[in-house]
């Protein structure tokens, strides 16, 4: 590790920790050095490895518990990867939201309660049918119906990925409501709990593919044009 140099010492701290936990040296789950040690390795004062430390914390890297130390949270910074997805095609982001709903659908046919269609379906009223008046309110209630199809496949891994990506959902929700691409209508989203509510996985999967394929295609025409 090189010494920080005399100007910016807090961002060439930042990038001497980060690189330290992405080559690994410290697991995630790991708890790095003190901040006495970490100002020695750095050769740096400790306000300086405060500093840096404070950096990393926020950008999600480290996670510092009360009393016990800092620990290696993340390899990677979730914003960073949020703004290369964001930097993506239009397409790509549709077939990833695609895929990750389809594969939602199927499992929350195989695993949903009676409990869970109710919630549905309530969201889709609520949800409603489009007015210009409230458009940020659409969003997000279109979004709460598709974030709870996310939830009925009870996989949390799978939650937690679709969490992440709801920035680039919301922005294709945007897209389809001001008519740039194809909104799905009530009756296509009512569909999807219908095919849930089978309990056929394959029918829900392909359901929710189909309620994707009009998109995708808009999209293809636009590309090619």
């Amino acid at each position: 590790m090189q010494p920080a140099a005399r100007t910016n010492l807090a961002e060439t701290a930042v990038e001497n920790i980060r690189s330290e936990i992405a080559t690994n040296r410290w697991p995630v789950g790991d708890r790095i050095p003190n901040e006495a040690a970490l100002a020695d390795m750095l050769a740096v004062s400790r306000g300086t490895v405060r500093e840096a430390v404070r950096v990393l914390v926020a950008q999600g890297l480290l996670e510092t518990k009360q009393g016990s130390g800092t620990y290696v949270r993340s390899l990677v910074n979730p914003d960073e990867s949020l703004l290369r997805i964001r930097r993506t095609g239009l397409r790509d982001q549709v077939e990833t939201r695609c895929a990750l709903e389809v594969e939602a659908a199927r499992l929350a046919a195989l695993r949903h309660t009676p409990e869970v269609i109710a919630e549905l379906r309530q969201l889709l009223t609520e949800r409603g049918e489009y007015n210009p008046a409230t458009h940020e309110h659409y969003v997000a209630r279109d979004l709460a119906f598709h974030k709870a199809v996310v939830a009925a496949s009870r996989n949390h891994a799978l939650m937690e990925v679709y969490e992440f990506f709801s920035v680039s959902t919301q922005e294709i929700i945007r897209a389809t409501v001001t008519g740039e691409l194809p909104e799905p209508d009530m009756a296509a989203h009512a569909a999807i709990i219908d095919a849930i509510a089978s309990g056929d996985a394959d029918k829900a999967a392909s359901t929710t593919r189909t309620f994707m394929a009009p998109i995708l295609l808009e999209l293809d025409r636009l590309l090619a044009s």
